[in-house]
């Protein structure tokens, strides 16, 4: 009997390794399959490219068509989440707060959730922090700088132009030559199609640190291409609005603000409280490095760029979006919940944090305004300079864990945290103006303007809003036509301007 038992498990291993043997062999089938299908492209590229940067996104079409095809997808807008889209949703609107904490800055008059990047160029074009100038008067608000992410005729001007002559420029001035929106060359080598930032502000901060990003893994290049643009970032105002990145003391919000402590940076005077205030831009990679699926080694790409299969082909889907939007191919493809308990794990954190950022963004807006009167009841430097410390700090906490649009997501224990903290600086500084107040006699509350709507907090700090609106309106239909015409004369696009 023994025999027979060990008899038999010995055909049910022999069975077994066929299997698993079987098995290896149909998928190192398929990884010779993929390598040889990839090498045949590369060896047989119709449109073989000379120069590592090719501005016309179009040019890439025929040698990766279904990259370019779902690249191509990111001007769709149809996709809506509970929390994020991909379409074009008024942020101060819903937070006439936000108005406040930005007066004296551009991002005042005007906020948007971001679409998709087939939009990047349209977008910054149209929105009222750029300015119009040529039209009744109105100057050109913002440098050259500000076009740096926009798209892969950035990194074609830095070269023409150089660096310094590309960043010192006037926004305006390089208007005619933006013309096709985020795309190939912004993240691959045209040559190669190796992964490549095409941003040299990255490698001059990881440098800084002592770091070589050519020694990068691909899996650290596919999020180091979305790193170039989505990071805290700041232009050197004494070096004709130089793009550099904080990332020399570290990648968390309290080494960004040590750095900016250091050399005495500010964005603005908050008009108001005159405090001097940090504005963050969109630190999307610092935060996705503090939360989960960035410990754990996983890219951007992953949840972002997912896989597709069609047929026998796997390939990078290029449709930028929510990863809730492919939850079978994002999500799933580690975790083995139900798609509506991960979409519901990622809306409750998202709620959460929502919770705590209103609670944060109204004590400091009410702390900005209660500065202003503690100034008018003749409050001393002296006396403010507690309140001005707390209010940089509690902003800048809450700036950081509101400018990137996921970062409720990517990081959540970090973005309650960061509010947190911001909330406290805001109450801190309210309590010590109102010693202040009581200071010099004055015991009851602060009265508060009304500000319960984008429109009424906008009209509180002084903005004219129907002029802004007017000359934009003018400057899109008499300047940027030109812009366009002239981008046609020098053949810097092929189908129509993005």
């Amino acid at each position: 009997m023994a025999n027979q038992l060990k008899k038999w498990q010995g055909w049910l291993l022999f069975g077994g390794a066929i299997v698993v043997v079987f098995l290896l062999g149909l998928i190192c089938s398929s990884l010779l399959e993929r390598r040889a299908e990839v090498a045949s492209v590369f060896n047989n590229r119709r449109t073989p490219m000379t120069d590592s940067i090719v501005a016309q996104n179009e040019q890439f079409a025929k040698d990766f068509p279904r990259e370019y095809e779902t690249w191509a997808m990111t001007e769709d807008t149809t996709y809506k989440g509970k929390y994020n889209s991909s379409q074009e949703v008024d942020v101060l609107e819903n937070n006439p707060d936000m108005v406040i904490l930005w007066a004296g800055y551009a991002f005042s008059r005007d906020y948007n959730t971001p679409r998709g990047h087939r939009h990047a160029v349209e977008d910054v074009t149209k929105i009222l922090r750029t300015g119009n100038p040529g039209i009744d008067g109105d100057a050109d608000m913002q440098p050259g700088t500000c076009w740096t992410c926009k798209g892969p005729d950035v990194p074609r001007l830095m070269r023409e132009k150089g660096l310094a002559n590309f960043y010192g420029a006037k926004w305006s001035d390089w208007g005619k030559e933006m013309m096709n929106t985020v795309g190939c060359s912004d993240c691959h080598d045209a040559r190669t199609m190796d992964l490549k930032p095409a941003r040299p502000a990255l490698y001059e901060a990881w440098q800084r640190a002592g770091k070589d990003i050519s020694k990068a893994s691909h899996q650290e290049m596919r999020s180091l291409v979305c790193a170039q643009c989505h990071t805290e970032y700041y232009f050197e105002k004494d070096n004709r609005n130089y793009l550099k990145f904080p990332q020399d003391k570290g990648l968390t919000c309290e080494d960004a603000e040590a750095y900016y402590d250091s050399i005495l940076f500010y964005d603005y005077i908050h008009p108001l409280s005159k405090a001097h205030i940090l504005k963050a831009q969109h630190p999307g990679y610092e935060i996705f490095k503090q939360g989960i699926h960035g410990q754990r080694g996983l890219s951007c790409a992953d949840c972002h760029m997912p896989y597709k299969q069609e047929g026998g082909i796997k390939y990078t889907d290029h449709h930028i979006m929510s990863p809730l939007a492919n939850i079978d191919r994002t999500c799933q493809t580690c975790h083995r919940q139900e798609a509506d308990e991960l979409r519901r794990n990622v809306e409750e954190r998202f709620e959460k944090v929502l919770q705590i950022r209103a609670l944060a963004q109204h004590q400091l807006a009410i702390a900005h305004i209660e500065s202003k009167f503690a100034w008018d009841k003749g409050a001393t430097e002296a006396e403010m300079k507690p309140v001005l410390d707390d209010l940089r700090k509690s902003q800048w906490r809450w700036d950081y864990a509101v400018a990137s649009h996921g970062a409720a997501f990517h990081a959540p224990q970090e973005c309650i945290r960061l509010l947190s903290h911001s909330l406290n600086f805001a109450q801190s500084a309210r309590r010590t103006i109102a010693k202040i107040l009581a200071k010099h006699g004055y015991t009851a509350e602060v009265p508060m303007p009304d500000i319960s709507t984008k429109a009424k907090a906008q009209a509180y700090i002084g903005l004219d809003m129907p002029t802004l609106k007017d000359k934009k309106q003018k400057f899109i239909q008499t300047v940027v036509p030109g812009w366009i015409e002239s981008a046609r004369k020098n053949k810097l696009f092929i189908t129509k301007p993005m």
